[in-house]
């Protein structure tokens, strides 16, 4: 049901999304620190939906379909607001454009392969990717200013968070490269199979 608590924080998750956005348009230190402290908060609700359904039994088709594109929703849009405020650095934009483009690709996947009912579940590489983008995010997110302000000034955090998104692509890379692979061969065996009912038709 939509009103379960895991699917109201899977919600708030994507509520988050244009308040973020607006934070990153302020450009101010107050506003990184703000956006970072609620990316933080949103993206412990994306351990505690799925942790709760589990526990709690709520597991639904809704929630199965919410939560990936709760979270492809968060990490697209703001990594096309920090593109577009410039806060990219290091060549972490072409990182930005491969995570994207892995997204969409996946994600037209898995609608072709509930048009054949079946299933392309989440790996475990994914998860890693997912979990390494996200902290990136965060680093971003907390510019210059939130390491001045905890002591840690000589830490770029951009910087890090800019490496710690081209790390990122190498689970993006191969966890798609492996969904691609399952995609094609459903298509493979669907044509054949497809074949071989016109042949004995």
């Amino acid at each position: 049901m939509l009103t379960d608590l895991p699917n109201i924080l899977t919600l708030l998750r994507i509520g988050s999304i244009p308040v973020l956005i607006a934070l990153i348009a302020v450009d101010a230190a107050w506003a990184d620190a703000a956006a970072c402290l609620l990316y933080i908060a949103a993206c412990i609700t994306d351990y505690l939906d799925g942790m709760l359904a589990r526990r709690w039994q709520q597991g639904s088709e809704l929630g199965r379909m919410m939560d990936p594109i709760a979270d492809k929703l968060l990490v697209g849009a703001l990594l096309l607001a920090l593109a577009g405020y410039g806060r990219l650095v290091d060549g972490a934009l072409f990182a930005a454009i491969v995570i994207l483009v892995r997204e969409i690709m996946v994600s037209g996947l898995r609608e072709y392969m509930a048009s054949q009912a079946a299933t392309l579940p989440s790996t475990r590489l994914a998860k890693w990717k997912t979990g390494i983008q996200m902290v990136a995010i965060g680093f971003l997110l907390a510019g210059d200013a939130m390491p001045r302000e905890i002591g840690l000034g000589f830490v770029s955090f951009p910087a890090l968070g800019s490496m710690l998104l081209w790390i990122s692509v190498v689970p993006t890379v191969l966890s798609g490269w492996g969904y691609l692979v399952t995609g094609v061969s459903r298509m493979v065996s669907v044509r054949g199979k497809t074949a071989a009912r016109k042949a004995t038709s």
